[in-house]
């Protein structure tokens, strides 16, 4: 075998990594010159209402004056405003964490906005007096301001330094947003003193990764014995890693999304360990075990969950008085707490300070932690074995199973073991029932908090199966001319049915009938309608109800659409192609049944024909079948996905397959006057 062609190319191929890897970024910060307006040689979205043409990130260790070191993060970025609709990348907003008395500092900051005028460039300066300061919550404020003299064309550009004392806020980097971005690049040089733990996600390549060992100097305040300071140099090998990504698409929200934080291209950094010369190791991060420890220790989550509680105990008492075996003194339990108490925020896993548990049950308020931690309490009073699982809503965002980020967790539920069977339970949602979690809880990766070592939990969308079940039945009533009568009953999924319950709570059944609009052109008259199992909160709900299409009949020829109202009218996936997955509250079984008695004097010109389409041979299926007799047509739909999670590159499959539903639920039963 000849090699040397290969090894020619091998070269050539490694010549042009190292040269690619050089690469330095390509924009300066106050350089700009007429050529810069122009962008029409660069890829991105042309639809875009604006560009970010540079998006420049560096970190560095500072030693400082507490005998530590200090973070200074230095960010620029340049960015074009297409049309007006790009105006908002002209307000920046930068958080600063603060901790007590010590706040991140926001120094050398500098904003200009540039247009083009009369075939020259005109620089207007940010002033000084135009940034505002907010304080967004208890641990954050934020410096925010508006670029002046914004138009359709303006580029502008910021530059500014943060300095921090605090090692665990190593800044992140988003490499993608709202907008293209044709080059965004972050440089962090980490002393070895820091073990920093890498998370990167997002579906963007790196154009340049490059990590490479470096020599550093740092000098260092420290505080002696004799509280005289004295200047340390330390000489310590660093590691400069270097990230770039190129022509980075806008990340736009589509249906069918948990958050986009999940899929946003970033890198992010957690500090696991210190150790600096002549000391040892300082754990930070620690590891599942430890984090149990600590959160079971803590006043403000587990510390009540460990004390006699006896002040309960004449309540509890009460409240699970008859009941016979732990399973139902449990749902008494549960049920009391669900509906005596009133959950003022959904986005917490603490008990706020100065709280405790007996507070809570006295006051009726609280907190998802707070309600959950006091129903787990309450639970163990009664030797039911019981635990606290931390979680992160859809929304928050995904955690990581391997590490102990608490920082990623956002909601607190209760576990049962009893009798070898497993409920988890959240008695903050009112209409939830026993063992039943709301679907924003489905979101993967969990961990109860028990002494003993536990392994984790996932809650996963492709675990549940949302099914309906709607009959229409639709008759021939000649003692009513020209109008169709009929009867609707569907029997509701446990989501469905909960979203119901919620929006019931705001209004009677009354006006939920009262709001059913036509689902054809004629006028809908409801005779009467039930709900059923509404306060039966472990079980789904269905609905049943009379109905009179009016003036439905008459015309010589009569078109109907066999849905009623039940028809996807369009499809949920707009998007020509998708770049992260399709996430789904949960899989999906819904199945639709007509009978329609023909009308007097009215015959069949046309009725759709039978069709079914399978997804992906066997992860689901779309029927549509229709069968006639000489009085009637009877028709089945069923749309059914065996799970709720799809990857980007079944978009294009996933979106037909809808695109066909869509099509043919679409399609119209025509009758015509018998002559």
């Amino acid at each position: 075998m000849n090699l040397k062609p290969i090894s020619a190319c091998l070269c050539i191929f490694f010549f042009a990594n190292i040269l690619f890897a050089q690469e330095k970024t390509p924009i300066k910060f106050g350089k700009i010159s007429m050529a810069d307006f122009d962008l029409s040689q660069q890829k991105y979205d042309s639809g875009a209402a604006a560009v970010v043409i540079a998006d420049v990130g560096f970190t560095r260790f500072e030693g400082n004056q507490k005998g530590s070191f200090s973070l200074n993060f230095t960010h620029f970025r340049r960015a074009k405003i297409i049309n007006k609709n790009g105006f908002d990348i002209g307000t920046v907003e930068i958080p600063l964490y603060k901790e007590g008395q010590n706040v991140e500092k926001l120094i050398n900051l500098k904003a200009y906005t540039y247009n083009l005028e009369n075939g020259k460039i005109v620089t207007v300066k940010l002033d000084d007096k135009s940034v505002f300061t907010d304080q967004a919550q208890k641990n954050y404020i934020i410096k925010k301001f508006t670029f002046p003299a914004l138009k359709e064309g303006s580029i502008i550009e910021f530059s500014y330094t943060q300095t921090s004392d605090f090692l665990l806020n190593l800044q992140p980097w988003a490499f993608q947003g709202a907008y293209p971005r044709l080059w965004s690049e972050y440089e962090v040089v980490i002393p070895e003193y820091f073990n920093y733990v890498t998370l990167t996600q997002g579906y963007q390549p790196f154009a340049i990764n490059t990590k490479n060992s470096v020599k550093e100097h740092y000098r260092i305040n420290i505080n002696n014995a004799a509280e005289r300071s004295e200047l340390e140099d330390l000489n310590p090998t660093a590691t400069d890693s270097r990230y770039v990504m190129r022509n980075v698409p806008a990340l736009k929200e589509e249906n069918y999304t948990t958050t986009l934080a999940n899929h946003i291209a970033k890198i992010e950094f957690q500090l696991s360990n210190y150790q600096f010369p002549n000391s040892l190791v300082h754990d930070v991060m620690g590891n599942w075990l430890t984090l149990n420890q600590r959160l079971l220790e803590d006043d403000q989550f587990g510390a009540g969950l460990n004390k006699n509680n006896a002040w309960m105990s004449d309540d509890v008492k009460s409240i699970t008085n008859g009941a016979v075996g732990k399973l139902e003194k449990a749902r008494k339990i549960f049920a009391y707490v669900r509906d005596h108490f009133s959950c003022t925020d959904h986005s917490s896993k603490y008990i706020k300070a100065n709280t405790s548990l007996k507070d809570i049950f006295k006051n009726k308020t609280g907190n998802d932690a707070e309600i959950n931690l006091l129903l787990t309490a309450m639970l163990l009073h009664e030797d039911i074995p019981a635990y606290p699982v931390i979680l992160s809503k859809r929304s928050n965002g995904k955690t990581n199973e391997i590490y102990p980020l608490l920082d990623r967790y956002d909601y607190v539920i209760s576990m049962t073991n009893i009798d070898g069977t497993v409920y988890f339970l959240d008695a903050s949602q009112p209409k939830l029932g026993f063992g039943q979690l709301a679907e924003y809880c489905y979101n993967g990766h969990a961990r109860i908090i028990s002494k003993e070592p536990q392994p984790p939990i996932f809650f996963e969308p492709d675990s549940l199966t949302e099914r309906k079940l709607t009959s229409v039945f639709i008759t021939n009533d000649d003692s009513i001319p020209n109008n169709l009568t009929g009867r609707f009953q569907s029997y509701l999924g446990s989501f469905e049915s909960y979203d119901l319950r919620n929006k019931l709570s705001k209004r009677s059944g009354k006006d939920f009938f009262k709001e059913l609009k036509s689902p054809v052109s004629s006028d809908m008259s409801i005779l009467s309608g039930s709900i059923d199992s509404l306060d039966q909160l472990d079980n789904p709900i269905s609905i049943q109800y009379g109905f009179v299409l009016k003036n439905a009949l008459g015309e010589d020829m009569v078109y109907f659409n066999p849905m009623l109202g039940e028809a996807y009218k369009e499809n949920p996936f707009k998007a020509l192609e998708r770049k992260y997955p399709v996430e789904m509250p949960y899989a999906s079984d819904e199945t639709y049944i007509l009978n329609f008695q023909i009308p007097s004097g009215y015959e069949v010109n046309e009725i759709p024909k039978s069709a079914k389409v399978l997804f992906n041979e066997t992860e689901g299926f779309f029927e549509y079948l229709v069968v006639q007799n000489e009085d009637a047509i009877q028709l089945r739909s069923r749309i059914k996905l065996n799970k709720a999670n799809f990857m980007p590159e079944d978009y294009n499959t996933l979106r037909d397959f809808f695109a066909f539903i869509v099509k043919k639920q679409s399609e119209q039963i025509v009758l015509k006057k018998k002559k």
